[in-house]
């Protein structure tokens, strides 16, 4: 998963910098749209690079093995099935951005965002077939096409993102239990180490009820998180001494997206920025424990 996470990251920021601009196209904006062919160009070469830095960084050293399928529905409490949702949902998104302000049209941009997020995450998970130390997932596939479906279906039905998936990160302990494998620098950590990983779902309470008073830039988010994770399964960690854990979280989250800018720069940051929840107040409920944080991230 924390490929995908490193991939959408760095198409997010090509797509943006190609034209950073998140409100709809008007119609006196109609005769400046993106060109096709630019979009994909740049989205091919961005693509073909990220993929060939990832060849590199996770497969180079150990080399190809032959083709395997692998199950690994049961690891990591399923939080790195949540990340692969929260990838291609963000790579539909950055993919729509730039297809619906070409000469397609909005049924077009939406069908082909939505399907290219989840087969060009595809090669990924060939690679990972054929890696000594990984597998083909089928669960990986089902978890991206989940992102890429939630987003097709809000935007189909909505014409809006009323529900966003996000992201935020902690620091723990357990990487130097096995720093190999959960990341030895803070870079890696906050992509192999899923104890300090979690995935919420941001509810835009103002898109719901439009007419009511609540706050615009103020959501509701339910998260999903696990700690003791040392091990990716629950007898290893059983086995070592660990007890690995579920977190469920109740918290406040920011709408980034209601921030008004003319500045193209903040607006490709504030984009980037809407892709995690920044701190704020949770409620953390954790084997049957229930804790307050004044800013959980």
């Amino acid at each position: 998963m924390y490929k995908k996470l490193l991939l959408i990251f760095l198409l997010g920021l090509m797509g943006n910098l190609v034209h950073a601009q998140t409100e709809p196209v008007s119609p006196a904006e109609a005769t400046h749209r993106l060109p096709l062919n630019k979009v994909k160009l740049y989205g091919g070469i961005g693509y073909g690079t990220g993929l060939l830095v990832l060849s590199q960084a996770w497969y180079a050293e150990n080399g190809f093995d032959r083709f395997k399928f692998f199950n690994d529905n049961a690891e990591w409490l399923q939080v790195d099935k949540l990340g692969h949702t929260y990838s291609t949902y963000h790579f539909s998104r950055v993919n729509y951005e730039l297809l619906s302000r070409t000469e397609l049209t909005h049924n077009k941009a939406l069908m082909w965002s939505s399907l290219l997020s989840t087969a060009l995450f595809l090669p990924i998970e060939v690679l990972d077939g054929f890696s000594p130390d990984y597998g083909f997932s089928y669960g990986d596939m089902l978890a991206n096409a989940a992102g890429s479906a939630l987003f097709f279906i809000q935007q189909k039905s909505w014409k809006e993102q009323r529900i966003k998936p996000k992201f935020s990160f902690r620091s723990t302990a357990y990487p130097d239990m096995r720093p190999q494998i959960l990341g030895k620098s803070l870079p890696e950590q906050l992509l192999k180490d899923y104890n300090g990983q979690s995935y919420w779902f941001s509810f835009d309470i103002h898109a719901f009820a439009k007419e009511s008073y609540w706050p615009k830039w103020l959501n509701l988010a339910i998260g999903y998180g696990a700690e003791g994770m040392v091990f990716a399964r629950n007898g290893e960690n059983a086995s070592a001494g660990y007890s690995n854990s579920r977190q469920y979280f109740l918290g406040l989250d920011f709408d980034l997206s209601y921030i008004q800018t003319n500045s193209k720069f903040l607006k490709t940051i504030l984009f980037l920025a809407d892709f995690i929840r920044l701190p704020a107040p949770a409620i953390q409920l954790q084997q049957g424990k229930i804790t307050g944080h004044w800013l959980y991230h």
